[in-house]
């Protein structure tokens, strides 16, 4: 039973990462710096909680914001380029910041023990939810309360107008910026919303492992956060939701067995999507099916129980 809730923890976490990615790719935006995000969030609330002894919630804010902030500096220069320049100066970053916390050597005594980043030996101790009594239930409903407060207020941002500026500025920035659109301060607020998310996430994967280290926030972790909504489609977030639980449930854990040959198959089916489903397995048309699906459900159970 413990492995099936530490599953559905990593897919907690993971969505968020992929949430992260799914504002900068509305803006028609692909950054490969989320990881880098992740990892400051990471550091950042592991050491509130362990060396400095915060509170779990406190830390992740900061921790959160202090990603934003980063992402919001980057955003400005890094976002005047477009393409695989792009690509190259996120994935530049992330690296860079990766390699920060491969040469970050600060630890501090903590009672009988050396707490803090050690280099290349990573951030251990990282022990927040042990040593204040946490239950696996209750990591558990902490991580998946923070994804639903995520994905509620994307999904009423998404709706409202901001979310259209957004996605104006994606499927034509000429039209965008002739409507009178600053098309950098939609760019540069979907890094700086997608860096918060992303740092939050970072925090709790720290708190989650208890032990972090810098090759876990290299460009392996970065593809599968744009992978995830790329899959899932950018129509609704629930279809990050939905890939992150079929890539983390079925095909990294399903297919264990299958040991590096899994790699093989996520890229062939990234590959598949593109080609097949170039807006996602859960596009604007699935969605108005699974949408009216539902509504003709709820119009049935009316009818039954008699209800007006």
């Amino acid at each position: 039973m413990d492995f099936y809730y530490g599953l559905i923890q990593i897919i907690g976490i993971h969505t968020l990462l992929g949430l992260s990615a799914y504002c900068v790719l509305l803006t028609g935006q692909v950054s490969l710096a989320q990881a880098g995000f992740f990892a400051i969030g990471a550091y950042a609330a592991g050491m509130l909680t362990a060396m400095a002894g915060w509170s779990i919630i406190p830390a992740l804010a900061v921790g959160g914001l202090l990603s934003g902030a980063i992402a919001c500096a980057v955003g400005f220069p890094a976002l005047r380029v477009k393409g695989l320049m792009l690509v190259v100066a996120t994935t530049a970053f992330g690296e860079a910041v990766r390699l920060f916390f491969f040469n970050l050597n600060y630890k501090i005594n903590r009672g009988e023990l050396l707490v803090g980043p050690s280099g290349a030996e990573g951030f251990r101790q990282i022990r927040y939810f042990q040593e204040n009594g946490w239950s696996i239930t209750d990591v558990l409903l902490f991580i998946w309360a923070i994804v639903v407060v995520v994905m509620a207020l994307l999904w009423w941002m998404d709706r409202s107008r901001a979310g259209a500026v957004l996605r104006a500025v994606g499927e034509d920035e000429l039209a965008a910026q002739s409507s009178g659109i600053n098309i950098t301060a939609v760019k540069v607020i979907a890094m700086t919303v997608g860096g918060v998310i992303a740092g939050v996430g970072g925090g709790l994967y720290a708190h989650y492992t208890t032990h972090i280290e810098h090759v876990q926030f290299g460009v392996v972790l970065a593809t599968f956060a744009i992978a995830y909504p790329i899959l899932g489609g950018l129509s609704s977030v629930f279809g990050t939701l939905a890939a992150v639980i079929f890539i983390q449930g079925f095909l990294i854990e399903g297919l264990r067995f299958l040991g590096d040959w899994r790699n093989l198959l996520f890229g062939a089916l990234i590959v598949l999507v593109m080609n097949v489903r170039p807006r996602g397995l859960f596009d604007a048309r699935t969605a108005r099916m699974l949408r009216r699906l539902f509504v003709r459900q709820e119009e049935k159970r009316d009818a039954r129980t008699g209800v007006a």
